[in-house]
């Protein structure tokens, strides 16, 4: 039996690297790049996919840091908008499938109402934008597509949330966190089960896929040190920063996962679950 092949760019970050960990190597060829490959470079990506012919591209690589994205629009929108133009590009001329991983900050956060996949957009953060951008190369380049949104990753690696609030437990007494953020914390372990899931299947399109429930972020670490058994620390909530930074505003994206529900095709986790999953990993 032919292996299906997938190339994961970006695979050396925590959902590259969850998708790895979680892939089924009986039925999958794995193919990884990260900053060895350049997405910004049209003829390395294409020179890149013409010797490997993968079936599956999952575009994992991104500049997310959303206040490097403001000081740097330029190579915020060469990394999140053109390499996502460039590898669902190559994608299409070997009629592979394509994966994009994209954001709740494509919405602008005002709203208080779940959000799913047929509301409008409007993002207002150079990030937010520069992911839309890529969003929309790959609905024009390539329609055997799938983009699948989510919110608050976290996983292996310090670039999250946890990671954050589990360091500043190690030095702090009192952790200021903001109440006025609301979204989902996701698991990077269970957005990848479900982009795999999703590879078992014909479906394209627009995918939400964030752990069920809500909080806000000072609820969020409450829980986190609550989970790690972390008892000396107290976390204070504070509002969010009312300047001209649209980064540091209070923001509300909770996303539905409707697409879910109306294809029947998966459910995921409530976050205190995969929250608690992922906490226990930590301590093996």
């Amino acid at each position: 039996m032919n292996k299906t092949k997938i190339w994961i760019a970006g695979a050396n970050g925590q959902l590259g690297t969850a998708i790895c960990d979680q892939i089924d190597y009986t039925k999958y060829t794995l193919l990884s790049t990260d900053i060895d490959l350049d997405i910004t470079n049209l003829e390395e990506v294409t020179s890149y996919i013409n010797m490997t012919h993968p079936n599956v591209i999952i575009n994992c690589a991104g500049m997310t840091d959303l206040e490097e994205c403001e000081k740097d629009m330029i190579q915020a929108y060469k990394v999140n908008a053109i390499g996502a133009r460039n590898l669902c590009a190559a994608s299409r001329s070997i009629g592979a499938k394509f994966v994009q991983i994209s954001t709740d900050d494509v919405f602008d956060g005002r709203r208080q109402v779940a959000l799913n996949e047929f509301d409008n957009v409007f993002p207002i953060t150079i990030y937010g934008k520069s992911k839309l951008a890529g969003e929309n190369f790959v609905r024009e380049l390539n329609p055997k597509h799938l983009i699948i949104r989510s919110s608050w990753i976290y996983g292996n690696g310090e670039n999250n949330f946890v990671s954050h609030i589990l360091k500043e437990a190690k030095t702090k007494s009192v952790i200021q966190v903001p109440s006025d953020q609301f979204s989902t914390p996701t698991s990077a372990k269970e957005l990848a089960k479900f982009i795999l899931h999703l590879l078992e299947t014909n479906e394209y399109g627009t995918y939400h896929a964030s752990c069920e429930g809500m909080c806000s972020r000072y609820e969020f670490a409450k829980v986190i040190l609550k989970l790690a058994g972390i008892t000396d620390v107290t976390v204070e909530p504070v509002l969010s920063a009312s300047g001209e930074s649209v980064v540091s505003r209070g923001r509300y994206t909770i996303l539905d996962n409707l697409m879910m529900k109306l294809t029947d095709s998966y459910e995921m986790p409530q976050w205190r679950d995969a929250l608690a999953d992922y906490i226990n990993s930590l301590n093996k």
